[in-house]
């Protein structure tokens, strides 16, 4: 003989109270015990980041060497890769803020994972452009590519923008050259231009082209001399070829608002920072080298906006002091620990079977509360 089982039609306040509250528990958990998550090429980031780092500290103790005093107000971190407001190789203005945020080993990790983004692999050709004007971010830059195994094409603007590196006993060129001999980077740039306004110092003082002449005669650069914009940008296409030897480039890497590199100020920011795949709209109004190598279907890593850079990937914003390497969501983001979040999914939908389809939530909390309304019951076989 079969036996009746009777159950309400509804489901209890009580149960209900019950899933909210263990459903806002689990959502606690989830929100207050995530998980550290390494990135991808995490052992590389963190290698290119402690080269970046060797190679500053060489620049900082030849500066000291050299007698040429680091001022404490422009370079609170003491980093020795801040120049001066004005010199006479100084081509254009410079935002203090950017340049001491650039000042940052940590950029080698972020040029690594672009680098990575835009396809390349080890062996592979990248056109490379620097000025003078972010000297950290040539270190960084130098680092990632020599942590990479990539083969630079790099042609240098020897000029700086303010606060760059703007002092004429200490240019780029010559840290650059220091780096080499130190035996921290295995390569340099083969060519250079005096940068500046139209790559080629027009309006710097006559003593400050000479200066920069002399600089890149001294350390033996082919010249990039041209007489326009358009004709410097054409140069550069033609040595960049001339270096690659028949061989494909597959990136060209940008730092700064070299004009040549960039084109105009329109030209510097018609592409977005970091990786970009095609040209700008617009583009064919705007010549450089940038949109031309675009134009090859070649991709450019755009390093410009530097604090919106830093805060992209989780570096500090003008540090008082240099960070240390492997800091940064660029190597480690915190994420939701989805294990514990599925689990906490699996429990709610148990739960709420329980309570409310099987007797168990009758067992467990009894009858319905007082002052609820007590609904009809169901039979059960």
């Amino acid at each position: 003989m079969k036996r009746l089982y009777f159950r309400p039609s509804g489901v209890s306040r009580r149960a209900l109270a019950l899933i909210a509250a263990l459903s806002t528990c689990l959502l606690f958990a989830v929100e207050k015990l995530p998980v550290q998550q390494k990135q991808a090429h995490y052992e590389k980031k963190v290698a290119a980041a402690t080269l970046a780092a060797e190679a500053m500290r060489a620049i900082r103790n030849e500066r000291l060497s050299r007698g040429l005093r680091i001022d404490p107000e422009i370079d609170p971190a003491g980093t020795g890769l801040i120049g001066t407001a004005y010199s006479p190789v100084t081509s254009n203005t410079g935002d203090l803020t950017s340049k001491r945020s650039a000042n940052n080993p940590n950029f080698a990790a972020v040029l690594a994972e672009m680098l990575k983004e835009a396809g390349v692999r080890p062996g592979d050709q990248v056109a490379v452009g620097v000025s003078g004007s972010f000297p950290g971010m040539n270190v960084a830059a130098y680092a990632a590519l020599q942590t990479l195994e990539l083969r630079p094409l790099i042609i240098v603007s020897a000029s700086a923008s303010e606060f760059g590196a703007n002092l004429p006993e200490l240019l780029w060129l010559d840290m650059e050259k220091l780096l080499v001999d130190k035996n921290v980077f295995r390569f340099r740039a083969p060519a250079a231009s005096r940068g500046g306004i139209d790559d080629r110092g027009f309006g710097m003082p006559e003593q400050g082209q000479a200066l920069l002449d002399e600089a890149i005669e001294r350390h033996g650069l082919r010249k990039v001399d041209a007489e326009s914009l358009a004709e410097a940008i054409d140069l550069r296409m033609e040595v960049y070829d001339e270096l690659a030897q028949g061989k494909p480039i597959r990136a060209y890497l940008n730092i700064g608002g070299g004009s040549a590199s960039v084109g105009t100020y329109v030209g510097k920011k018609q592409l977005k920072p970091g990786v970009n795949f095609t040209p700008a709209r617009g583009a064919a109004s705007v010549d450089s080298v940038m949109q031309r190598f675009l134009q090859r279907g070649v991709p450019v890593i755009h390093i410009t906006q530097i604090v919106s850079l830093a805060r992209r990937y989780g570096l500090p914003v003008d540090p008082k002091v240099t960070p240390k390497p492997g800091e940064g969501s660029v190597y480690v983001k915190t994420t939701y620990n989805r294990w514990l979040a599925l689990a906490g999914v699996v429990i709610i939908l148990l739960s709420i079977i329980a309570l409310t389809r099987l007797d168990i939530g009758l067992r467990l909390l009894g009858a319905s509360g007082r002052g609820e309304e007590r609904p009809e019951p169901q039979q059960m076989i």
